[in-house]
C-alpha cells in the first residue's frame, strides 16, 4: 500500500509540472491576460498564483512520494 501511494504522489507531481507550466503560457497568451496599456491583469495575476500553489503541491508531492519509497 505504500509503494501505491509512493506512486500516485509522484504521477500527481508529474502531472503537475507538466501541464501547469503550458497552461500557464496559454493564459499569458490570452487578451484577457494584459490591459491596453500593457500591464497585467486580474485574470492574468490569479491565474499565476493558482498556478504557482499548483507547481508549490506538485514539487512537495515529489518529495513525499520519494520519502515514501525509502522509508
Amino acid at each position: 500500500m505504500q509503494t501505491f501511494l509512493a506512486i500516485l504522489l509522484i504521477s500527481n507531481a508529474v502531472f503537475n509540472i507538466v501541464v501547469w507550466p503550458r497552461f500557464y503560457g496559454r493564459i499569458a497568451k490570452d487578451a484577457r491576460a494584459r490591459d491596453a496599456a500593457g500591464r497585467p491583469t486580474r485574470f492574468l495575476i490569479v491565474h499565476a498564483v493558482l498556478i504557482g500553489i499548483a507547481l508549490l503541491l506538485g514539487v512537495i508531492s515529489l518529495i513525499a512520494g520519494i520519502a515514501g519509497f525509502l522509508v
